[in-house]
């Protein structure tokens, strides 16, 4: 079986996030091997270099290091916020292949579809940083929506058994008590948000139109370790208030989500990836300055915080509904707590994986 892996504005095939190997989280391995036995002979994974490679480094390594006979293709573009050396620990295996390359280059994904035989896509690569997004809305839109469309057009002319796309909560736009369903309208308020809404509906529409057997996810907010850090001994920026909340999943639960998709995830559909963990940005930064910096006192914790200007828009909650996918038999497991521990130590260690990581850090305006 061979999975390919696109790590920039490609495609994506199996899934791919954090840091530890699948069988950590999946323990009856023969029960792992049976979900993808079913899911044909090759997998392509595509993820933003700046967003998935989070995700889909995780998915990657465990893949590689526990299905040998499974050929993992990972195509990432490398752009700014890739870091390969995320996927050192198993850049010389022999079921592993690394391709650089562009989903928006319509020739070059063509022949890769032709050459490798790919059976399964799981579509991560985007433009994803909102901030950004306010200053290069036509980068965006080109990436976002022009490269999913390259994607799964390709796809489909390679009769390619399952596309995944992987898109977000915030299609939804805001809201302060209403909980999103699949069935919402899409009311994005950035631009960011709103190449992905326009992403979605080209992906739905070879389901409407030839019944190519496409599947969409929206997930909350994915933390941990991978991640490239643009969100380090600095301030934290807070954007206005700091009061809008968001809902937070460790990677390894985004993992696990993904292989439920994958295995039970139905044609045509929509599955929200959602939590009920809620923090407010302003209660967040308060959080990890104290677990960073031991701070002791409030005075010596808002030494570190910086209140900057607001973005254009800044939705105040992404509240969303996810019985449809705990229905197929997945929640999230790992608690806030555990997962954010987790993150830390690995940001102690590898905070220098990614090249002048520095300048990521520039609040909104750039």
């Amino acid at each position: 079986m061979h999975v390919c892996i696109f790590s920039v504005v490609v495609l994506f095939s199996v899934i791919s996030e954090k840091i530890k190997v699948i069988c950590e989280y999946f323990p009856n391995i023969q029960q792992l091997r049976k979900i993808f036995k079913s899911l044909g002979k090759l997998t392509f994974f595509t993820n933003n270099v700046c967003f998935s490679l989070n995700s889909a480094s995780h998915m990657v390594v465990s893949l590689v290091e526990d299905y040998p006979n499974y050929m993992i293709i990972n195509l990432d573009k490398l752009d700014y916020c890739a870091s390969l050396k995320n996927l050192e620990i198993i850049s010389n295996k022999q079921n592993y292949k690394f391709i650089q390359g562009d989903i928006c280059d319509s020739h070059f994904v063509k022949q890769l579809f032709e050459t490798e035989k790919i059976d399964i896509v799981l579509h991560f690569a985007a433009q994803t940083h909102v901030d950004l997004s306010f200053v290069r809305a036509f980068e965006f839109t080109y990436v976002n929506v022009y490269g999913t469309h390259v994607l799964v057009s390709a796809a489909h002319e390679a009769r390619v058994e399952k596309f995944i796309y992987v898109s977000t909560d915030e299609v939804y736009g805001g809201s302060l008590d209403k909980e999103f369903d699949e069935s919402s309208p899409k009311q994005p308020t950035n631009p960011y948000a709103s190449s992905k809404a326009a992403a979605e509906c080209f992906v739905q529409s070879y389901w409407e139109r030839y019944k190519f057997p496409v599947v969409i996810t929206r997930s909350s907010n994915v933390y941990g370790p991978h991640q490239y850090p643009e969100k380090h001994n600095r301030k934290c920026c807070i954007h206005g208030s700091g009061l809008q909340t968001r809902n937070f999943l460790y990677a390894t639960d985004v993992v696990e989500a993904f292989l439920t998709v994958l295995k039970k995830g139905k044609p045509g559909e929509i599955y929200n990836i959602g939590t009920n963990f809620e923090m407010s940005v302003v209660q967040l930064a308060k959080e990890l300055i104290q677990l960073i910096k031991e701070t002791n006192s409030e005075s010596e914790m808002e030494n570190w915080v910086d209140y900057v200007n607001d973005r254009p828009t800044n939705d105040m909650r992404y509240p969303m509904k996810s019985e449809k996918i705990h229905g197929l038999g997945w929640r999230p497991k790992v608690p806030w707590k555990e997962g954010i521990k987790k993150t830390i130590e690995w940001y102690r260690e590898n905070f220098h994986n990614w090249k002048n990581v520095e300048k990521a850090l520039e609040p909104f305006p750039v």
